[in-house]
């Protein structure tokens, strides 16, 4: 594994400006097709507490009920401004392996630290989220919950074979990751299919972890939005805003202790050239 590159402050806020960039464009495209996001995880709670990024964030997360996302893809193709940017997804990218989207900034890096071999462009970007239903039926939810749990290894098996630290793991990572990858999409695919048929109370992105008992966020966080301060853009987020972040963060005005502001470990950085 590659050594971990160290961010200084004026790096990371130069990050921040172009995921800022991204999310003007995201805000631009959607705003021209009729097209419904909002802020998520992070940057919702970025706007809460600190009116724009969590000072100490390097990410950004933009939400979309499933056909919302789809129309957001499908857009891209032709209102994208290709000069600039290009979004990666799961159908789309050669190698990629994550089941949500990117959008990212051409003519930078940002490698995540033991993920300098997967086969794409890994420019500074943002996450673009897609929710899909939750049953409402308990037991069907719990089947869903594990069906989500084991897409999500299967997905992560290609890195975790390489750097997860526990040996046992490790080796269970590369038993799975030899599953054909075209196979795993091609049944992933059918999943959210079958998540689409009927609408449910709660949705979630299906390949990202939930917090220890929550199955999915309230349908209505992502239909009944305001607009809230992001640096100097408005963008829409939870109207019950605090009933999202309680459910997502709990006492999420509470600033976490130095040792927890975490941010991504990367190996290469490349910032636009001024």
């Amino acid at each position: 594994m590659q050594q971990e590159y160290n961010m200084t402050i004026t790096e990371l806020q130069k990050v921040q400006e172009i995921q800022q960039d991204l999310i003007a464009e995201v805000q631009r495209i959607c705003n021209k097709c009729g097209i419904h996001f909002n802020m998520v995880g992070g940057t919702m709670l970025g706007a809460i507490r600190h009116k724009g990024y969590i000072p100490w964030d390097d990410d950004a997360d933009i939400g979309f009920l499933r056909t919302e996302y789809e129309k957001f893809r499908e857009a891209c193709r032709t209102q994208l401004d290709h000069e600039k940017y290009y979004m990666q997804d799961l159908r789309d990218t050669e190698g990629y392996r994550w089941g949500y989207g990117k959008l990212r900034r051409k003519n930078t890096e940002f490698v995540r630290l033991g993920q300098e071999f997967m086969p794409y462009e890994q420019g500074i970007s943002i996450d673009l989220m897609p929710f899909d239903n939750v049953p409402d039926n308990y037991i069907l939810r719990r089947i869903h919950f594990l069906r989500c749990f084991l897409y999500r290894k299967l997905f992560w098996s290609e890195v975790g074979s390489r750097v997860e630290k526990n040996v046992a793991i490790r080796m269970l990572y590369k038993v799975i990751r030899l599953l054909p990858i075209k196979v795993v999409k091609k049944r992933y695919q059918r999943f959210i299919d079958k998540c689409q048929r009927k609408k449910t109370k709660l949705v979630r992105i299906l390949t990202f972890p939930t917090p220890k008992g929550v199955y999915g966020y309230d349908r209505k966080w992502y239909l009944q939005l305001a607009k809230y301060p992001f640096g100097s853009m408005l963008l829409p987020g939870a109207e019950d805003y605090d009933g999202y972040l309680q459910i997502k963060y709990g006492d999420y005005m509470e600033l976490p202790p130095p040792d927890k502001r975490k941010i991504h470990p990367i190996s290469r950085l490349k910032l636009l050239e001024e």
